[in-house]
């Protein structure tokens, strides 16, 4: 699992690389914290075009990562998902709560 983030503007648009499941979700989420502390982005948007595995580990990191920025008072939005973490978070829902923009679908 990569992480890689670009900011500017009040927007941060943090990069997911590779695949997150339970063995890397808890490194994973200990990163963007950092970012998150660092950097206390108005906007976070979690490009996940680059992510070839997500299982269930992954939609709790997405959720605490969007609960964490809304509580700063600002939003959370997920982009680009690639065909198999698409399918994880249409299968959980979590477009009713996580802006999903783009992705890839069959």
């Amino acid at each position: 699992m990569r992480i890689t983030a670009d900011y500017g503007a009040g927007r941060m648009v943090i990069h997911l690389a590779g695949e997150l499941d339970h063995h890397s979700a808890h490194a994973a989420l200990r990163d963007i914290d950092a970012l998150l502390d660092e950097y206390l982005p108005r906007d976070a948007v979690l490009d996940m075009s680059g992510l070839t595995f997500m299982d269930s580990a992954g939609i709790a990191l997405l959720l605490k990562t969007a609960r964490r920025v809304r509580t700063g008072g600002g939003r959370a939005s997920i982009a680009n998902p690639a065909r198999q973490p698409l399918r994880v978070l249409d299968a959980s829902g979590i477009d009713r709560m996580i802006p999903v923009i783009g992705g890839t679908r069959p």
